[in-house]
């Protein structure tokens, strides 16, 4: 995820503050900070409450039978919960597309400031190094679980045997990262074709970034133009793999369309046009939310017709994939409207869960997975499982990162 960077004075006794400092403090957005917070904790609570999927099919018979389902549901309970089915359902329509999008606030001024050398081995530190270490240990530790709930026994040795026999090395949830810093790598090359890309994308997004209905629509067209035709080649829910590489097929470039219009935005100003406190997007965030539950709703409805119809697939993709880009673009604008009308004021505990939200995001799942495991024999309901794991998954990450960074070298990379 993109760093955020606040420089105060050494001391209170030193009453100057640098001139970067304090226009890195004055581009500062706390409400953006604290989405980005917020996002990462979903995200925990996504894949914690996974187990406990109302639609999830029983556990495979081996780590290497195809689907491998087990990649996105480590463990499997037979106690579920209708709930989770809305959430999990919400979360998938649009929380990485946002993800990607803060990230890209934060890309032209560091572009900027550092060039594209010195922005590059930023990036190279604190996405690359976290990416190698989640996926040579977080993954295999977090993967565990779903070997032993197939297997019926612990045999380390055997895991290793079908784990190095499966064609790839599956990381999890740190596909973003590495997809991310792919971004931010295409950010750095478009700035030696031209070095005001920002800038001229920003001036672009101006006009539509103060009318939340334009940005609407030309965020939902251009992110439509990138999704649907490999919807309709791949389908939804095919991914891609090389190595420890995943990203979902279909959506990769409507990632890469969300991250660079983030960069306009940022580009343009953090406390601008969409992101102005003041403005059309804020003051209307109760019309967004309502807009947010409509077109997912109507997301619902296309999913469930096209289960009632699988021979004409080809027609559903195209018009789930209509679907799709409307919610994604409509929830995505409700959050960014709701924390920008509401949040104005830092806190002791938010800018802790803030500061620490990376780490968490990269650690997270090997929690998940081992709690999962720990309540498989449990009586309790699926809808108290999952709340117990989620509360689990963010008190264990956030006390681990938060102690881990108290390290140097890892508090200046995470």
């Amino acid at each position: 995820m993109a760093e955020v960077s606040i420089s105060f004075a050494p001391s209170p006794a030193v009453a100057v503050i640098s001139a970067p400092a304090v226009a890195r403090r004055r581009e500062y957005n706390v409400a953006i900070g604290y989405l980005r917070a917020l996002v990462t904790v979903m995200v925990l609570a996504h894949h914690a409450v996974l187990a406990y999927y109302p639609y999830m099919p029983g556990p495979p018979t081996s780590m290497l039978a195809q689907p491998r389902l087990w990649q996105a549901f480590p463990v499997m309970d037979s106690h579920r919960s209708g709930v989770f089915g809305w959430f999990v359902g919400y979360n998938d329509i649009f929380f990485m597309s946002l993800m990607f999008l803060l990230s890209g606030l934060f890309v032209w001024p560091s572009l900027q400031r550092k060039g594209s050398g010195k922005f590059l081995r930023d990036r190279i530190l604190r996405l690359g190094i976290p990416f190698v270490v989640a996926a040579a240990v977080v993954a295999p530790l977090a993967y565990y679980p779903a070997y032993l709930q197939i297997s019926g026994a612990g045999n380390a040795p055997g895991f290793w045997h079908e784990w190095l026999s499966l064609g790839n090395w599956p990381a999890g949830p740190v596909w973003f990262v590495w997809v991310l810093l792919a971004f931010d790598c295409v950010a750095a090359a478009l700035l030696a074709v031209s070095s005001k890309w920002g800038e001229r994308l920003g001036c672009a997004l101006a006009t539509p970034s103060r009318r939340p209905i334009a940005f609407f629509a030309v965020l939902a067209a251009i992110s439509g133009g990138a999704y649907l035709p490999l919807v309709m080649k791949y389908g939804p829910m095919y991914w891609s793999s090389f190595g420890p590489f995943f990203f979902q097929t279909s959506r990769i470039l409507h990632y890469l369309v969300y991250f660079l219009i983030g960069a306009g935005l940022g580009a343009y100003g953090l406390h601008r046009g969409l992101l102005s406190p003041e403005g059309k997007l804020a003051r209307r965030w109760y019309l967004w939310m309502s807009v947010s539950l409509i077109t997912f709703a109507l997301a619902v409805g296309v999913l469930i017709a096209s289960l009632a119809s699988p021979a004409s697939a080809k027609l559903w993709n195209f018009v789930g994939g209509i679907a799709f880009v409307l919610a994604c673009a409509s929830a995505c604008l409700a959050f960014l409207a709701f924390f920008t009308r509401f949040v104005k004021k830092e806190g002791a505990i938010m800018n802790s869960l803030r500061d620490n939200a990376y780490g968490m995001y990269v650690i997270h799942y090997a929690f998940v997975s081992w709690l999962q495991y720990a309540l498989l024999k449990s009586q309790l309901s699926g809808l108290t499982k999952g709340l117990v794991v989620t509360a689990g998954t963010v008190a264990l990450s956030w006390m681990t990162v938060a102690m881990l960074r108290r390290i140097p070298v890892v508090a200046r990379t995470i």
